[in-house]
């Protein structure tokens, strides 16, 4: 690639990327914090690091890369060692008798130049990319070779033969959990960035007698990754209370904290919980990606005719709209989706959560506080005296609740809430559980959703294929209905974008049960759950389960995916 006539700058105000008084701005913000001026520019984020990378190989002749659809062939990947790959940020592109093409986000490094060269032992040619993009190449192209960086990391630790020796008597000095440079420092910041890449929701650290357990939950399965030694137990708790602001020497008690990272460009609060097992404390710290909420109710999944529905309901002025499901199905992502639909500058909108998990712009959010008294039904009361049009209940779990929140939507509010109930129907007994008379479910529910999450086929690697016989009548599937026939059945083969396991990403199956006049009478009468199921079907509403299999059928997810999830006796 020829050089650019223009400078690097020069070249970002005439792409009308960034403005005059912006660069000199982040030239003195460069100066500062002693970082590269295209560096400055992202972490001020006056441009995508994208566009900031291509401006400056373009004004500097190297080549831009576009690492996101891009497999590597694995006898590159492993001409650079994995340690050297996410120790220096860069990943092998191309090789030839002349050079090793390797990626950077720092072309003008030369003392990295001069490293690599000395280190591989081959001459080096950068090519451009953005330090995320490299970052996510190196997840997915060092995985799936049988490297593991935490293993690497790990290695390096036990080779240093720093002592990590626990006792009970002080747990906390273990490895100077507070110094920067400490090995478990860096070891805790490589494990939460390490899930952040591998897009875990939650990570698990989990002491036995013998060992500790890590594990991060990718698209609602548990995978394991290298353990480190049973020694580096204490050091590694001191060093996550540390930064979640916790008691390190409280060992008897659970804990709950936050912590705030950014990696790359991203932003992310992860969620602590401590809790004493007989071999220790065990940790789960769930990770809260704030994009993860910034998605409209059409990437969700829904079938149209449900989503059409959904986007009727959610414009009523009054009503409860329940969205019902076990723990991690997704439900807080739903009813976040709809506030984002909802919020425009002329609705007021309060939510009460326990605990708020992400931050909504525009959307005023209280946090439950029993310890001071501050719950469900009183934060409830107070927020009606603020005239809302919408309101969002964390969850209905008592009778106090449930009766605050019907009484909203009886004067005038639209209200959304939860429910832990394995299916639509079943949410109308649940409330009957809880003392709600069913003459107030029937007069104030307007709609209940039931959902879960079933894992996506990964788009690179996905085959057509045929599922055997056995499969489709476990499945409840006659193969000669036309629509089996017709259906274009999918699997991942495995690849290094889904790490090999055919499949990337999770979309929801939803059961959406609107209260019609039929299912009110129903209701009011006390109905049973199976009867008020029956109806709801005759009414035109499909089954978690079915709606599982017709996405199945289009090949975006598998049979056997939908049946892990939402079993055919359920219906």
């Amino acid at each position: 690639m020829a050089k650019h006539s223009l400078s690097f700058t020069d070249l970002l105000v005439q792409k009308g990327l960034v403005s005059p008084n912006q660069i000199a701005a982040a030239t003195e913000a460069a100066n500062e914090d002693r970082i590269s001026l295209q560096d400055a520019i992202i972490k001020l984020k006056f441009a995508k690091s994208s566009d900031v990378m291509k401006a400056l190989a373009d004004s500097q002749g190297y080549e831009y890369v576009y690492l996101e659809d891009l497999n590597i062939p694995p006898n590159i990947i492993e001409l650079v060692p994995e340690s050297v790959a996410r120790e220096n940020t860069i990943i092998p592109l191309s090789a030839d008798e002349s050079a090793l093409t390797i990626v950077t986000a720092k072309p003008d490094d030369f003392e990295l130049s001069d490293k690599l060269q000395f280190i591989l032992n081959r001459r080096i040619k950068f090519a451009v990319a953005s330090k995320d993009a490299i970052v996510d190449a190196i997840g997915r192209h060092y995985g799936s070779t049988g490297g593991d960086n935490a293993k690497a990391m790990l290695q390096e630790f036990t080779d240093t033969q720093i002592d990590f020796t626990e006792t009970d008597e002080d747990e906390e000095d273990s490895g100077s959990p507070e110094d920067p440079n400490s090995p478990v420092v860096k070891l805790v910041h490589l494990i939460i960035s390490e899930a952040v890449q591998s897009r875990a929701s939650d990570i698990h650290i989990e002491p036995f007698e013998d060992r500790v357990r890590i594990r991060y939950r990718i698209d609602g399965v548990l995978v394991e990754r290298n353990s480190p030694p049973r020694r580096m137990l204490g050091a590694i708790l001191s060093r996550i209370k540390i930064l979640s602001k916790l008691d390190i020497a409280e060992r008897r008690r659970t804990q709950d904290g936050r912590i705030k990272v950014t990696l790359g460009e991203k932003e992310l609060d992860l969620r602590v919980s401590v809790i004493p097992t007989n071999h220790g404390q065990s940790v789960v710290m769930r990770i809260l990606d704030k994009d993860s909420i910034k998605v409209g109710l059409r990437q969700l999944g829904f079938v149209e005719e449900d989503y059409n529905t959904l986007q009727t309901l959610i414009r009523r002025p009054n009503g409860i709209v329940l969205v019902t499901g076990p723990t991690g199905s997704g439900k807080t992502t739903s009813l976040y989706a709809a506030l984002n639909e909802l919020n425009t500058p002329d609705r007021k909108i309060i939510t009460a959560e326990d605990p708020v998990e992400y931050y909504l712009a525009g959307i005023n959010q209280v946090e439950i506080k029993h310890e001071i008294g501050l719950d469900f039904a009183r934060v409830i009361r107070a927020m009606l005296r603020q005239a809302p049009n919408v309101i969002l209940v964390g969850e209905m779990r008592d009778l106090e609740t449930a009766q605050m929140g019907i009484q909203a939507s009886l004067t005038g509010h639209l209200v959304f809430s939860t429910l832990h109930t394995n299916d639509a129907p079943s949410a109308v007994t649940r409330l009957a559980d809880m003392k709600v008379p069913y003459y107030l479910i029937a007069s104030s529910v307007i709609a209940i959703m039931a959902q879960r999450l079933v894992r996506r086929v990964c788009p690179k690697c996905k085959t057509q294929y045929t599922p055997s016989p056995a499969s489709m009548e476990a499945a409840g599937l006659n193969i000669n209905d036309p629509k089996v026939v017709n259906a274009t059945f999918m699997h991942g083969k495995g690849c290094p974008n889904c790490a090999g396991k055919g499949f990337r990403g999770r979309m929801g199956i939803y059961e959406l049960m609107r209260m019609s006049s039929k299912i009110r009478e129903l209701t009011f009468a006390a109905a049973t759950t199976g009867v008020i199921r029956t109806a709801a079907i005759q009414e035109g509403m499909s089954t978690l389960y079915w709606d599982g299999i017709k996405k199945a059928f289009k090949g975006v997810t598998t049979i056997d995916e939908v049946m892990r999830v939402a079993k055919l006796q359920e219906e």
